[in-house]
């Protein structure tokens, strides 16, 4: 199974004046990153994304399971 099949949440903030990034599959902070456009949100998750699955293998932690949406 491929280690990026993992929701990456993506909303715009107006107190922060930006869009937020988080991954509601991984306990935790609710948002990991944030990129001043939408294409930057995107760039950064991705890039927090495969960090975060770095950390958790380095301390032998297991990682979440994703959450899978099945198509009708």
């Amino acid at each position: 199974m491929s280690k990026f099949k993992y929701q990456m949440l993506i909303q715009w903030s107006d107190e922060d004046n930006c869009f937020l990034v988080g991954f509601p599959d991984f306990p935790g902070q609710p948002f990991r990153t944030h990129g001043d456009t939408y294409e930057e949100a995107v760039a950064n998750g991705t890039e927090a994304l495969e960090s975060l699955i770095v950390a958790y293998e380095a301390s032998g932690e297991e990682l979440p399971k994703p959450t899978v949406c099945k198509a009708a």
